[in-house]
């Protein structure tokens, strides 16, 4: 027998066994994927149609658990994470101004001096508005203001039986009336205080504490018709209306998508 009638008998047996074996795979795939047609999501069995551009469809790559709680923290999402202010404040951008003067305790009525102030805003997570934040706010946040002022966009005197006054409110900004290391105020000398006798030193003479000097006041501000406005300063004292600002947090909020 010819060489060349060798190669074309080996040639048909190679035809025979491709075809064969494409048709058994074909068979395999049908039978697995129970006749289903291609999809473009990812089956058990089932042939993945290629995107336009010969890709993979996006939807049928599986998502890694990592991302998946990267997705979620604490059970929100990232959306509900955002930084937020608590319905009593108004959203002044970095940060959250309360909406109306803070509520003092009928039991400590004319008591709402500095320290009480800086203390009650301290207490509620804040802290005391300076007069820039104030005065800032003065167009969003109805600020104290005169009794000439209308009352849907200042916080004015409405009740005439206790008197009818210009209101006007705290701040944390100081200043100093009168020069001296004594408006910085004094813990005094307490009765009992030694002095170093190694050293030679005299026993103190006692000395009365002044730890609210007059002379040390906070700067008032007003709202005077939504542009601000200083109102002249009060010794830290004395009581005043007083309002707090607060931080932005991470304020749960229903997912709107």
């Amino acid at each position: 027998m010819s060489a060349e009638r060798l190669r074309t008998i080996a040639a048909g047996c190679l035809l025979v066994v491709t075809v064969t074996a494409v048709t058994l795979a074909l068979t395999t795939v049908s039978q697995g994927s129970d006749n289903r047609p291609p999809s473009t999501r990812p089956r058990p069995y089932g042939l993945l149609l290629l995107g336009a551009k010969g890709r993979f469809p996006v939807a049928s790559i599986p998502k890694v658990s990592s991302a998946r709680q990267a997705d979620r923290l604490q059970n929100r999402t990232a959306r509900q994470l955002e930084d937020s202010c608590s319905p009593i404040t108004v959203d002044l951008g970095d940060y959250c101004l309360e909406a109306s003067p803070h509520v003092v305790p009928p039991e400590d009525a004319g008591k709402a001096d500095f320290l009480y102030a800086t203390k009650a805003c301290a207490t509620s997570g804040g802290w005391l508005p300076s007069a820039a934040e104030l005065l800032g706010a003065a167009n969003r946040v109805k600020l104290a203001g005169t009794i000439d002022q209308d009352e849907t966009t200042a916080s004015v005197d409405i009740d005439p039986t206790d008197g009818f006054k210009d209101r006007r409110e705290m701040s944390s900004s100081l200043v100093v009336i009168r020069g001296g290391s004594a408006s910085a105020g004094s813990e005094g000398v307490t009765v009992g205080s030694r002095g170093n006798t190694g050293a030679g030193e005299p026993d103190p003479v006692p000395q009365p504490a002044d730890p609210l000097p007059e002379s040390l006041q906070y700067v008032t501000v007003y709202d005077n018709h939504d542009k601000g406005g200083f109102a002249g300063s009060e010794p830290v004292a004395k009581a005043e209306i007083f309002r707090c600002t607060y931080p932005k947090t991470n304020r749960a909020k229903p997912d709107a998508g």
